[in-house]
């Protein structure tokens, strides 16, 4: 166990809960980033496969998934590293607008897209 200097105050049962907190958002993030990756193996690959169907509408989508979920991914990162650093200051970093933004609109889009595309194929 380390001794805390004279200038750096024990961590409290809260802040240790703050941190904790964050970890596993930052696991929330590479995990919902993982799981698009895997929905654009499945919409890109399998379903073509399944439906016997044009891969091109298939593949769009699922380059789609792809690239949300290495976005979710990176911005996890960044995101954990910002947070924790403002969190030592004592302070915290709000989620921006244009992430939420950005997020939203591709979910919508690739949510409507994909099931446009279940329907037409039906």
């Amino acid at each position: 166990m380390r001794a805390v200097s004279e200038h750096e105050e024990p961590a409290t049962d809260a802040s240790i809960r703050t941190f904790l907190a964050e970890e596993r958002t930052f696991l929330a993030w590479i995990r919902s980033g993982l799981a698009a990756i895997a929905v654009s193996l499945a919409v890109g690959r399998l379903l073509p496969e399944l439906l016997d169907a044009d891969q091109g509408v298939y593949r769009t989508l699922g380059i789609g998934y792809g690239t949300l979920g290495v976005f979710l991914i990176g911005y996890g990162a960044v995101r954990q590293r910002s947070v924790e650093r403002r969190l030592l200051a004592g302070g915290f970093v709000p989620l921006p607008l244009w992430v939420v933004a950005t997020l939203g609109i591709a979910g919508l889009a690739l949510g409507v897209a994909t099931v446009a595309t279940l329907l037409q194929e039906a």
